[in-house]
């Protein structure tokens, strides 16, 4: 019966993968697959287990607590992600991150370079990887007129956002499965991975600007300011940001769960967008009254991706069912037999993640491996997973959505930025190796 579990996860996982090809989104093949998963426990009434971390054993349970332990455990992600989208939307809103683009001044392609890593970089730790990417991908559009210029740019944007999302809890998805877990805390992600992600970035960024496509100036163009900027742009961008900070000092502060401080700071933001817009409306209520479609709050919200949250559902619901009848527990006693070195494992699963998604791989490793809050290996795991990613345009939710605005080729992206982004990956990781075994 494993075998029969292990070959529909493999199926739904290659569906998953092949999502351009067979034009079929990718949430179809993950909630098909977890819906089957459970099925075929249930019907053939299958043992499932819990694991305990304590003693590093499974431990026998009904298919009704361990399937509510597993709805909750993915349902805090979901609200979080959630709170997270809709406080980004409501920046958007109020045009927030229109501001950035007057930071940019030089005309120096090698300078603009460095200001879109940097920005990339400390931006998408705050907003995560994907909308950071999508924020800086537009200035881009605006700011430089050249394709193949704008090409280098996207590609190097990618390595910079991925790199940039694996140092902080809220900076991909991946690095927030894991806190949310209590794999990692906030305060040694940071210490670990911020360095080892800064090289992820600068490494490729250092040696790109020595290529000819960054010698010279630019010119920028004439429309480049708005001409009606929201008077409340700066305020909105400060305080959505801010709020979003806030979300792990609460989780430290109180040891609550991340999601009940989004939901906080998501109702403190609300607050402040719905004063500033003086409209009156209730979430609850969804009408088609002209006010109520100029709310903030309900403009926010028609603009989450729900097909992102179904996927995650499927896919977190899936590996939850391989983990409960202990097949992920018993293949992570088979991966530490045959591969002892921890870190051979964790650069596999960078290199994976390049190829296929990183959240499931994610999501496996979690059910896999017992070791406790803040060891090495969740830290490696999560470099590894954020950043690995950016090898293949394909390999990141980062660098799906800059192909799709930028319309970058495939093979475009592998000629011209995978190598760049490998270095990147082996250096940050050297760094990781030695911080860990030489200073922390």
């Amino acid at each position: 019966m494993e075998i029969i579990l292990i070959s529909i996860f493999v199926t739904g996982y290659l569906l998953i993968t092949m999502e351009h090809s067979i034009k079929i989104d990718k949430l179809i093949p993950a909630l098909v697959m977890m819906g089957i998963l459970w099925a075929v426990i249930a019907l053939n009434h299958l043992p499932v287990f819990d694991i305990n971390l304590e003693e590093l054993r499974l431990e026998p349970t009904h298919i009704d607590e361990i399937l509510l332990h597993h709805l909750g455990k993915t349902a805090e992600i979901l609200i979080f992600l959630l709170g997270a989208m809709t406080i980004v939307e409501i920046i958007d809103f109020f045009s927030g991150f229109s501001g950035i683009k007057k930071l940019i001044k030089s005309r120096s392609k090698v300078t603009l370079l460095w200001i879109f890593g940097f920005l990339s970089f400390f931006l998408s730790a705050i907003i995560d990887n994907l909308t950071a990417t999508i924020v800086l991908i537009t200035i881009l559009q605006k700011l430089v007129t050249n394709r193949q210029l704008k090409l280098w740019y996207a590609g190097l944007i990618i390595i910079a956002a991925n790199a940039g999302g694996a140092w902080s809890p809220i900076g991909d998805i991946t690095t927030t499965m894991l806190w949310i877990s209590d794999k990692v805390s906030t305060v040694n992600l940071i210490k670990y991975l911020v360095l080892p992600s800064l090289v992820c970035m600068l490494v490729p960024f250092t040696i790109s600007s020595k290529f000819k496509i960054f010698k010279g100036e630019f010119v920028i163009p004439d429309n480049l300011v708005d001409s009606e900027l929201n008077p409340y742009a700066n305020k909105m961008l400060f305080i959505g940001l801010g709020s979003i900070l806030f979300v792990p000092v609460f989780k430290t502060v109180t040891h609550l769960p991340p999601y009940v401080g989004m939901m906080l700071a998501l109702a403190f933001v609300a607050t402040v967008a719905e004063f500033y817009s003086n409209k009156k409306f209730s979430i609850s209520k969804i009408d088609s009254d002209e006010e109520t479609n100029h709310s903030p709050i309900h403009a926010s919200l028609t603009k989450i991706e729900l097909p992102s949250i179904l996927f995650f559902l499927g896919i977190l619901m899936a590996v939850g069912a391989l983990e409960s009848v202990g097949i992920l527990f018993d293949f992570a006693g088979y991966i530490n037999e045959v591969i002892p070195n921890s870190d051979i494992v964790i650069i596999l699963l960078g290199h994976l993640s390049a190829l296929i998604d990183n959240v499931p791989l994610v999501a496996a490793s979690i059910g896999m491996f017992p070791n406790p809050i803040d060891d090495p290996l969740w830290h490696g795991i999560a470099y590894s997973a954020g950043t690995g990613g950016s090898m293949l345009i394909i390999g990141s939710a980062a660098g799906v959505v800059a192909m799709g605005m930028q319309k970058i080729d495939f093979f475009w992206y592998i000629k011209n930025i995978m190598i760049l982004a490998m270095v990147g990956f082996w250096a940050g990781y050297g760094t990781f190796m030695l911080l860990r075994d030489f200073v922390f």
